[in-house]
């Protein structure tokens, strides 16, 4: 199992930026699958972005060509860069982690784009 702590969520304009960080309590290399996801108010979890250890990536139609998501092994954290964020974007932000068909979650971190 693994423990997931984000960070740097926060109050931006739209068409800003924001980049969150995943800290996992151990080695993350043999991860197959890590990703985010975000909760709107009154909506179901989504998944946003996700990435294997191999490298491929896999993104919401709705997130392309403006969200990155990223893996650092030596740190054992994965990041998500969003850029030109909209209002739509607004969410609690999860950090994902799946291990033999087990989820394993962060608490989760508030973004709040305003217009």
């Amino acid at each position: 199992q693994v423990q997931l702590v984000e960070s740097g969520g926060g109050l931006v304009q739209a068409g800003g930026s924001l980049r969150l960080s995943c800290l996992a309590s151990r080695s993350i290399s043999s991860i197959h699958v890590m990703g985010w996801y975000r909760q709107a108010p009154g909506m179901q979890r989504e998944l946003v972005a996700v990435r294997t250890a191999g490298g491929s990536t896999n993104y919401a139609d709705s997130v392309k060509g403006r969200f990155t998501i990223s893996r650092d092994n030596t740190e054992n954290t994965v990041y998500l860069q969003m850029s030109s964020l909209k209002p739509e974007d607004t969410a609690v932000y999860y950090c994902n982690a799946k291990i033999y068909n087990s989820n394993y979650w962060g608490q989760g971190t508030q973004v709040t784009v305003s217009s």
